[in-house]
């Protein structure tokens, strides 16, 4: 056998949602050895403590039980000895998000983080890592997907992969089941979209538009890093959303109705909104897995990392996620303003834009961002919303007043951290933004980043002649952007849960605050009618400002009453359209984005 640590994944009975793990150490040295999961997963800023999963952990040495002391939630020491370790413990998994492990009878999952035990002392050298098939009848269909370098695998790809470091193991996610691949080229390098779930459309389509974003997120960046292939593993699930980076791969998770289907020439809201999650975490590869904050690079995983810069991370990529798109040409310029000025109107509809700024919900990521509760529209910034929009400032004020973008900006960070490997101090987009562009921008990243200062959208897309205009919502379903829906819907302030009549979210300053009413009340009836979950738009948008309604709504298991007085809708939904423009600003737009 291998010196290296080698885990052994099996998967006795893929019904009972879980995986045992054996993890062999032959001839360990003679000191107490400890052993350490992660509490948190790269990429999501939230302790989510994974070692709660874990169960009946047991170790020998060279076949004798030997007894572990746990040192605290997610540690526990193995006694001195000189003979050959194993360890075994089971793991249950029934996450189906892409930031933990999953198994059943479908398909199996699993980030190395919820799986793999770090041994003291083993942190930077090789792993080996023997992914065993199910047995049985039912899943002698089953695959393995993975960026994992394969070392021995059979046809199926079950057997001996190996990554460089603990690093490298925790971040090659597995995906296991029936699924199906579709390949790819971007930039001369192999790419897979990965499909798990039950799903008819038209991949070829998908797979073309892929590689076009693909490349040209290669191309900005000089078709660096090298890679030997990359993964998209994809969960198609009836209704679902999110992605999470990986060095060589992405793990998603999408609704059926994103992708295209067969013979389905029009392109959806859907469609754009899973190409721009690829591209999100395509960008990745880049902005996070290697051009990254230097917290984040020292951080063990055992505690919270602090940065100020998350939302360079996750707002810059915000920003170019849906930007690419448009450069490989997959949407048009009209339809990419939409975009982001649904992105402007969802910021646009929080009250905590008043409250708290960019610089302190990327800090406070931990206990506020991935812990949503009922005050957060109204408490917390959403750093990927309002950091897309402050890079597109950024990016914005560099074009017009310099030579550089927010291109050149990246490709230093890239140079001069990122290819070496290097973490990004605090602060370290804003030196480089002034350093490329000779200007002093430190009141622009002053009022973006340290206040609650509306952000300039209106005056600085001006100068690249595009119209923001601020406008009253004309529907229940207009996000932003163009619209072509007559009159408006009157304002309660009211957010409710989807298909139902629960608030879940009260704004402030609203007549739904005004009424009494609070997150968790059921509506049951509005002017002395029924009320069921697909009316509430419909009735929402019959009422009338400033006329007061009588609702009756339950509270736990109590009836209420009281009035509502709806207020004319406000002006908090925005429309970017290209407009007339001179020469000067003509030139500018062409050049940001191509019309």
């Amino acid at each position: 056998m291998s010196a290296d640590p080698r885990y052994t994944v099996s998967l006795p009975d893929p019904a009972t949602h879980r995986y045992v793990v054996r993890c062999d150490l032959p001839g360990t040295a003679t000191h107490v050895l400890t052993f350490r999961l992660p509490a948190w997963i790269r990429g999501s800023y939230l302790v989510r403590d994974l070692a709660k999963h874990v169960f009946d952990v047991q170790a020998w040495r060279d076949g004798q039980s030997v007894a572990i002391e746990r040192l605290d939630k997610s540690t526990f020491t193995v006694p001195a000895g000189t003979g050959a370790l194993r360890l075994e413990y089971t793991v249950n998994a029934f996450d189906e998000s892409v930031r933990k492990a999953f198994l059943d009878t479908r398909r199996g999952f699993f980030n190395g983080s919820s799986l793999f035990y770090c041994p003291d002392g083993f942190r930077e050298g090789r792993f080996e890592v023997v992914i065993e098939p199910p047995r049985g009848a039912a899943f002698r269909d089953w695959k393995v997907a993975t960026a994992m370098p394969a070392v021995e695998v059979d046809d199926r790809g079950f057997g001996l992969y190996a990554a460089d470091d603990y690093e490298a193991l925790i971040d090659h996610p597995f995906e296991l089941g029936t699924f199906r691949s579709f390949e790819f080229q971007a930039g001369g390098v192999p790419h897979t979209l990965v499909i798990s779930g039950r799903i008819e459309a038209d991949f070829a389509r998908v797979t073309a538009d892929l590689s076009k974003i693909c490349t040209i997120q290669r191309t900005m960046f000089g078709d660096e890093p090298a890679l030997d292939r990359y993964l998209f593993l994809t969960n198609v699930v009836a209704a679902g959303y999110g992605g999470l980076e990986h060095r060589a791969s992405t793990a998603l998770i999408s609704s059926r109705a994103d992708f295209p289907r067969p013979g389905q020439p029009a392109q959806s809201k859907e469609y754009r909104g899973f190409l721009g999650l690829c591209s999100h975490e395509y960008f990745h590869l880049w902005n996070v897995k290697r051009i990254t904050a230097l917290s984040f690079q020292q951080s063990d995983l055992a505690r919270e990392a602090y940065t100020r810069d998350l939302w360079h991370y996750e707002g810059v990529t915000s920003y170019y996620d849906d930007l690419f798109v448009l450069r490989a040409g997959v949407i048009d310029a009209p339809t990419y303003l939409d975009a982001l000025a649904e992105q402007a109107t969802r910021l646009q509809r929080s009250p905590a834009r008043s409250r708290h700024t960019l610089a302190d919900a990327s800090f406070e990521t931990w206990i506020k961002y991935y812990q949503p509760d009922e005050n957060s529209l109204n408490a917390s910034t959403n750093y990927y919303v309002k950091g897309a929009l402050a890079a597109l400032c950024v990016d914005l004020r560099l074009r017009r007043d310099s030579a550089a973008t927010l291109d050149d900006v990246m490709r230093t960070l890239w140079t001069r951290y990122g290819r070496e490997d290097r973490g990004v101090p605090e602060g370290g987009l804003e030196k480089v933004a002034s350093e490329v562009s000779g200007l002093d921008l430190r009141p622009l990243f002053d009022q973006l980043l340290r206040s609650t200062e509306e952000l300039p959208l209106e005056a600085l897309l001006a100068d690249f002649g595009v119209k923001a205009e601020l406008r009253a919502c004309t529907s229940a379903i207009d996000d932003g952007g163009r619209t072509h829906a007559k009159g408006t819907v009157p304002w309660v302030g009211l957010r409710m849960r989807p298909g139902d009549t629960t608030i879940s979210a009260v704004l402030d300053d609203s007549p739904g605050l005004a009424a009494g009413l609070s997150a968790g009340d059921q509506l049951i009836a509005l002017d002395g009618l029924r009320l069921t979950g697909p009316q509430w738009s419909r009735r929402l948008e019959a009422l009338t400002p400033g006329v007061a309604v009588p609702v009756h709504y339950f509270r736990g298991d109590e009836l209420f009453s009281t009035t509502l007085v709806p207020r004319a809708a406000p002006l908090d939904t925005w429309t970017f359209t290209l407009a007339d423009a001179g020469s000067e600003a003509a030139e500018r737009r062409k050049r940001w984005i191509g019309v």
